[in-house]
């Protein structure tokens, strides 16, 4: 098939793909340590061909470590404080709401991917969770689906409507490996087809929540990953993978969740009237509990954030502490849509918000999350060699979202 190799620009970066399938993948979760086990133990056989032909290095992601905030920022090659997706949840102060940030309407970036499809490219958007879907394929003509709705899909909303014969197998329970493993079967199927040759497939993070990096149904996770990026590859796909954010065990020696509720404690000692608001909040609550690394504070004195902040500061399993301005400042945070103070913990410690706002008996199993600065870093692997250009961008402050920019740009002479 007749590939184009027209250049297009997207947010201040130009692309200039090559005539070949461009597939890129964001490993929802993957801290490095499970790439680590898994080849370690011989399970990804292609992933380390990958490497030896290839790269592999780390990358800062964007903060909050979640998955609407990165996997925004890897479609538009942007920080949150430019393209204003900076939580899966946020408190929109002109609404006077506490509202989910899943929509395209919230995104202030044009995509990489709208403006791929525009130039002449197949671009395909397959992603696990259905919430990420309207974001990804804003203004874009081309194929947009989720796993978790792939059997309700449609030619007029997603660009196609046989995902479950194109693949082979019925839509997948979202917790479940499947989940993702049919992203990787629903791009292979779609490039094998003809039907995309610009692909962006975003996995799901129930594995990572659920399991450690050398528990076997990790091992088997990523064998079965591997086993669909040899396929990629054979087709003659040039593929790059990131991942969103780590994941880190969140839990007390005992086994319990290790949880510290800010706005229960800013109610102890300041009076009541703080609002903390959980930016990990999502409609998977058996992935997390609503439970990160990450929370933002509206307060209800804002005069008082220097007060307040450095108190906070001092409370064991806090880490960082950060008036609005700095936050927009040091963590790249769009200005009219964080608080008044964000706050960040320990490696091994969630920020909640009161006990009464988590149910933690919808955990499947020991708390497993992310969000905070523990997270931040993540895998980069690009399938093909960097040139000398990118091999010097890769020594110094990549990002995550600038996978498409490395996939693309980075493979060429």
């Amino acid at each position: 098939m007749s590939i184009s190799t027209l250049s297009f620009t997207a947010n201040g970066i130009t692309y200039q793909p090559p005539a070949a399938p461009i597939v890129v993948i964001c490993l929802d979760g993957s801290a490095d340590e499970y790439l680590d086990a898994s080849l370690a133990f011989d399970r990804m056989p292609h992933l380390k061909k990958m490497i030896q032909q290839g790269y592999r290095g780390m990358v800062r992601g964007a903060l909050p470590s979640f998955t609407n905030v990165n996997n925004s920022s890897i479609v538009t090659g942007v920080a949150p404080a430019v393209h204003g997706i900076c939580g899966n949840f946020f408190y929109d102060a002109a609404l006077d709401q506490e509202v989910m940030m899943n929509a395209a309407s919230y995104l202030r970036a044009e995509t990489l991917l709208a403006a791929a499809a525009n130039a002449g490219r197949k671009v395909a958007v397959v992603t696990a969770k259905e919430k990420l879907r309207d974001i990804l394929s804003h203004n874009m003509q081309g194929i947009a689906f989720s796993a978790e709705k792939a059997a309700t899909a449609t030619i007029a909303t997603h660009g196609i409507d046989d995902v479950e014969q194109l693949t082979g197998q019925p839509a997948p329970a979202i917790y479940s490996a499947d989940a993702s493993l049919f992203v990787l079967r629903a791009g292979n199927a779609l490039l094998r087809a003809g039907r995309a040759d610009f692909l962006y497939l975003s996995l799901t993070d129930f594995m990572q929540h659920t399991y450690a990096p050398e528990a076997p149904e990790s091992l088997d996770f990523y064998a079965a990953i591997d086993h669909e990026l040899g396929q990629l590859l054979a087709a003659g796909a040039i593929v790059g993978a990131t991942a969103d954010h780590g994941m880190n065990a969140k839990q007390l020696p005992d086994g319990s969740p290790n949880v510290m509720y800010v706005e229960t404690l800013l109610d102890e000692q300041f009076g009541k009237g703080s609002r903390v608001i959980c930016p990990i909040t999502d409609p998977y609550v058996k992935h997390h509990g609503a439970l990160g690394s990450y929370v933002v504070v509206h307060l209800k004195d804002a005069s008082r954030a220097a007060e307040i902040g450095r108190w906070l500061l001092a409370q064991p399993g806090i880490t960082e502490v950060y008036d609005r301005d700095t936050a927009v400042r040091l963590l790249e945070q769009p200005a009219d849509r964080t608080g008044d103070l964000v706050v960040l913990s320990a490696r091994n410690v969630v920020l909640g918000r009161t006990p009464a706002h988590h149910d933690l008996s919808a955990l499947d199993s020991g708390l497993r999350s992310h969000g905070g600065r523990y997270e931040e870093m993540v895998p980069l692997l690009i399938s093909h060699p960097l040139n000398a250009i990118y091999m010097r961008k890769a020594a110094g402050d990549a990002r995550n979202f600038d996978v498409f920019d490395f996939t693309i740009n980075g493979t060429g002479q």
